[in-house]
């Protein structure tokens, strides 16, 4: 009886829904006992059939021919949008761009200039060229050595003979250049020589999505963005789903770690914050397919193709491959939101090109409808489940 039920749903609906609920109620009938059973879930049926099944039974979103006849309205959300049915004459403006041929191009690395602030490290060598009975040993002997010399909050050092100088915001130089002028009245022709230690003022944070974050040093040379991120053991995302931030003080600009690898590497000024991040580089896919949900895009410039895959493709039980849709909202000339709604037919051979040449924007929305049969299955069901129930307990 149910196969007779499912070939009239198929041949009409709404009517295929009517003929089945005259037929439950007729076998509800006949069996006496389970009546009490039957008779709520036969009344149910007659209400979805009255209403067209639109807003009762449950579902994942809109039906395809909601979609179509909506667009054609004009009467879709908001503004309304506009549907755009995928093919070889209209994919040219949505499609994938090409890969970009590899950059010849290497960032530069141009030395900074350090300035002492409180909290860096010094060491300070001081020499006298005289041979014996100097205040300082002479340069042949390595000079007198203060290691571990601080700046403290108030930006000054403290130095036997020499007294507490200010170096916060001075160079190197000019704080051997100082400290030269506070002891030459004690020294012959002293020398100075001073180095940073533990450099603040020269040092780069990298925190954030890497393997190693920390502060880093560039006493060794001047750094790049990757040359602190790889010092900070590497990202922990695939590359096309990592964002850099470079904070340096003065302003703040924003990296795809893709594009650093392809050519656009930075350098970095002492003294910035490098974040890594997450780049809010997803989709949803919903309705009939394998994983519905929030999901990242599979790659840096990603295909229909690509995206259905990595949710496991159409669900073959239920989906309904005329129904394959990408809901897409984007800023248009006026700088108001424009919707656009895209369908492809799966059941076209050809369809299997165009979605490998259409290219899924972060945000989109992409979205297989659910077949007619399984929707009646969805009514059907647990009315026949009834039915079964009732014959059974009209045996005792």
């Amino acid at each position: 009886m149910i196969s007779r039920l499912v070939l009239l749903f198929v041949v009409s609906w709404p009517s295929a829904t009517r003929a089945a609920c005259r037929f439950l109620m007729g076998r509800a009938r006949r069996i006496g006992v389970a009546r009490r059973i039957l008779w709520p879930s036969l009344w149910l049926c007659t209400a979805i059939s009255q209403s067209g099944c639109g807003s009762v039974l449950s579902g994942a979103g809109p039906a395809a021919h909601h979609i179509v006849a909506q667009a054609e309205a004009g009467s879709g959300v908001g503004s309304g949008y506009t549907l755009v049915s995928l093919s070889a004459e209209t994919i040219g403006r949505y499609m994938r761009m090409p890969n970009a041929a590899p950059s010849q191009r290497v960032s530069p690395t141009a030395v900074g200039e350090v300035r002492l602030i409180p909290g860096d490290v010094l060491t300070v060598t001081i020499s006298d060229s005289a041979a014996e009975g100097g205040l300082f040993a002479p340069l042949s002997q390595g000079g007198t050595v203060f290691d571990r010399v601080r700046v403290d909050a108030q930006g000054r050092i403290s130095l036997p003979y020499v007294g507490r100088p200010p170096v916060a915001g001075l160079t190197l130089f000019q704080v051997e250049h100082a400290i030269r002028e506070r002891v030459r009245r004690l020294a012959s022709d002293p020398q100075v020589r001073v180095q940073l230690e533990g450099d603040l003022s020269g040092s780069v944070l990298v925190a954030g999505a890497v393997h190693a974050p920390g502060r880093f040093s560039t006493l060794q040379g001047p750094l790049t963005l990757l040359d602190a991120i790889n010092m900070a053991g590497g990202v922990t995302l695939e590359p096309h789903l990592t964002t850099v931030v470079l904070r340096t003080g003065d302003a703040a600009h924003s990296f795809s770690y893709s594009a650093l690898l392809a050519g656009e590497n930075q350098p970095v000024p002492a003294r910035s914050e490098i974040i890594v991040e997450r780049a809010r580089k997803r989709f949803v896919a919903m309705g009939a397919v394998g994983r519905p949900g929030l999901m990242d895009l599979p790659s840096d410039n990603p295909s229909l193709l690509e995206a259905l895959g990595a949710v496991g493709w159409l669900n073959e039980r239920t989906a309904d491959p005329r129904g394959v849709f990408v809901f897409r909202l984007e800023a248009g000339q006026d700088e108001k939101p424009r919707a656009t709604v895209f369908r492809l037919d799966m059941r076209n051979p050809a369809a299997f090109f165009l979605a490998r040449q259409f290219q899924i924007m972060p945000e989109d929305a992409v979205y297989v409808t659910h077949a007619s049969t399984h929707e009646f299955q969805k009514l059907i069901a647990p009315i026949v489940q009834v039915m079964v129930l009732g014959q059974n307990l009209n045996g005792f």
